[in-house]
């Protein structure tokens, strides 16, 4: 099972969740809303500096070709966690202009049309990940809700395709042990939970990721 802390906001950040056993930084660029968000030369610099086994996902709201991969040159995560849907080019041109860089999408899973899309999408990435955002919003949620969604649409996207998926929204040590039976993830995705008062706390990683650990080897 594969743990992504997110909205690492310093090297201290980074270094707490590396120690912890963490597999995946994730680095937030702007977003309309949400927290975690770091510049571009803050995101870069966790990203050259985390040991070469570790994966950042850099998260982008941009929805073109052309800025995402700009914001990518600008940071260098090995993984970019689109939040958003592209209005202008197709992801296969992304994976075509990186094809080093693993493509994840973002799925805000909000009713059935949302197991369409990840079924829609899910031949042109290499893994999707499962969240509680409200792309639809006045002012767009991206993510970094602590929602809980509906897991049951969740799981039939996990069963419907072949690929990895990540979990994500409203995760604690108090549900992940149901979240990780009813869904099946490959991986889970968390921020707020692991945090007391937006900065990242050492007791509640270390309880999340042994919780997840142990019940991973049981």
């Amino acid at each position: 099972m594969k743990i992504k802390i997110c909205c690492i906001s310093s090297l201290a950040e980074a270094q707490m969740a590396v120690d912890a056993g963490a597999d995946i930084l994730g680095l937030v660029g702007h977003m309309p809303s949400g927290p975690g968000i770091i510049s571009d030369g803050l995101a870069a610099e966790i990203a050259a500096w985390v040991p070469e086994s570790m994966e950042t996902f850099l998260l982008t709201s941009e929805t073109t070709v052309a800025g995402i991969l700009a914001h990518h040159r600008r940071v260098n995560s090995t993984a970019l966690q689109l939040v958003d849907e592209l209005i202008d080019g197709h992801l296969s041109d992304i994976k075509a202009a990186l094809p080093e860089v693993k493509l994840v999408q973002v799925i805000h899973v909000i009713n059935q049309y949302s197991v369409q899309q990840a079924q829609q999408v899910a031949q042109y990435v290499d893994a999707l990940l499962l969240d509680s955002g409200n792309p639809n919003a006045v002012i767009k949620e991206l993510g970094g809700t602590g929602r809980v969604h509906n897991w049951q649409l969740s799981k039939d996207i996990v069963d419907s395709v072949d690929l990895p998926v990540y979990l994500a929204g409203g995760l604690n040590h108090s549900n992940v042990s149901k979240a990780v039976a009813q869904v099946k993830p490959h991986g889970l995705d968390l921020c707020s939970s692991v945090r007391t008062h937006h900065a990242l706390d050492v007791e509640k990683l270390s309880e999340f990721i042994n919780q997840v650990k142990s019940m991973t080897v049981n």
